[in-house]
């Protein structure tokens, strides 16, 4: 069963909290969970799991399809770091040069698909 989806005020709205001082955890989750929404929107297929743990993880970009076992493009990251990626504060090549973000697989890229909003 699909998760529903996040409306754009409320997710608009939880990355704005999550990214002031002091985020509560639910906005934080909120958060995360639209703006993977909104990589697999924009980014449809099945080829990279982009997983934020604990809050989530998503399926994107188009190519060779994976069923089983772990797929063999994966990137995962924190929750602030997918906020600042996916909000342009952070770098994609920034990230992964810091040691921030763990990406395996030849297709393990996002930055071309990021920032998914403008910086706040």
């Amino acid at each position: 069963m699909a998760r529903a989806r996040i409306a754009d005020d409320r997710g608009r709205s939880s990355v704005h909290a999550a990214l002031a001082a002091g985020p509560a955890r639910d906005d934080t989750a909120t958060a995360v969970r639209y703006l993977l929404q909104l990589l697999a929107e924009r980014a449809p297929g099945n080829t990279v799991e982009v997983r934020v743990p604990p809050f989530g993880a998503v399926q994107a970009i188009e190519g060779p399809r994976h069923t089983r076992g772990t797929p063999p493009n994966v990137i995962e990251m924190d929750a602030a770091t997918w906020l600042a990626l996916a909000t342009g504060a952070e770098s994609w090549e920034g990230a992964l040069a810091a040691g921030r973000v763990a990406a395996s697989g030849s297709r393990a890229d996002l930055g071309d698909r990021l920032p998914l909003l403008p910086p706040a």
